[in-house]
């Protein structure tokens, strides 16, 4: 097959590239290199371009005769969300319209949406199953369920299927070092805690030290990337066997607290990592873990690099060689 992944130039898209390769598939990358790296692109083509450009994509798909796609490509920065929400919902679902009317022109049946955990918002319980109320709380999250809803709605109109897969913490990098974690800014706590570890920043904050947990800091899933890019490849199979719609969270369903993340990466890099504690940040939940039994059930998923000490030392090889 020949399958389109738009923003394949990205940190998980990169990762999912790769095994569509191997996988025996013709990756072909969509990205217009915002925040994706030219790099990243080993296995297939690139085309450097942007979804807001409905005659590229068009284009794309029939040259390159697609019979699927993985949407990946969104901004993703919270904070930056809120101040700027316009970006967010032109960006992530305007062009992703754009996508989905390409497609459906084209007869291309089959996509797997990159989703998030940031569309069930303030959890009323955890773990979080997939029946659990989406209430974002930033329009990020929105973003992600305006486009699930899309889907939702082009199934039954034009029948196209779909998977759409809610992240929890994406973390790690490639098990071979091909690949791995390369953002700017950097946000997610596993690389700002190995550069703090590795001297290339003053330290590390931790935001709330009083949340109700074992050691007082925020709980979150990590889950390997080459894992979630794992489970894209079966939801595509699954959905080309034909399932219609599949709306799956990816996640462990284990939590750790800030402090086990430094202490990992502190054991690692055997180095140690200066902290500061600051006050919490507004709208940072105490937990967010996932129930990810359907994945395991529809999919036959199973993660096999996500415990915390195989990411953080794959990240720590990929940091510590990617920057050397």
């Amino acid at each position: 097959m020949s399958i389109l992944i738009v923003g394949g130039a990205g940190y998980i898209g990169s990762q999912t590239a790769k095994l569509v390769a191997r996988a025996g598939h013709s990756p072909v990358v969509l990205d217009n290199l915002v925040y994706g790296h030219r790099w990243a692109v080993k296995w297939g083509p690139l085309i450097e371009g942007d979804l807001a450009d409905g005659a590229l994509v068009a284009r794309v798909l029939a040259e390159h005769q697609v019979t699927a796609v993985i949407q990946f490509a969104a901004y993703a920065y919270v904070g930056e969300s809120v101040t700027n929400p316009r970006k967010y919902f032109r960006n992530n679902v305007v062009n992703t319209l754009n996508l989905l009317d390409a497609m459906v022109d084209a007869g291309v049946r089959d996509i797997v949406f990159s989703s998030t955990c940031a569309t069930y918002g303030e959890p009323i319980r955890v773990p979080i199953s997939e029946d659990h109320p989406q209430n974002p709380v930033n329009p990020y999250g929105e973003s992600k369920l305006m486009v699930e809803k899309v889907l939702h709605w082009y199934q039954g109109a034009y029948g196209l299927r779909f998977a759409a897969l809610r992240y929890f913490n994406a973390a790690g990098a490639d098990p071979d070092g091909e690949v791995g974690e390369d953002h700017d800014p950097e946000t997610h706590l596993i690389p700002l805690t190995i550069d703090a570890a590795l001297g290339r920043r003053p330290g590390l904050d931790i935001y709330g030290t009083d949340y109700p947990s074992p050691d007082g800091t925020a709980i979150r899933d990590y889950i390997h990337v080459a894992d979630l890019a794992d489970a894209h490849l079966l939801a595509l199979d699954r959905l080309q066997k034909g399932a219609d719609r599949l709306q799956l969270n990816l996640g462990t369903g284990t939590g750790h607290t800030v402090r086990q993340i430094v202490a990992v990466v502190e054991k690692a890099t055997g180095r140690r990592v200066p902290v500061r504690e600051v006050g919490r940040r507004a709208g940072d939940p105490p937990a967010l873990v996932a129930d990810a039994r359907q994945a395991t059930r529809i999919l036959g998923w199973k993660p096999k690099y996500s415990d915390l000490d195989t990411i953080v030392a794959h990240a720590c090889r990929w940091h510590q060689r990617a920057r050397s």
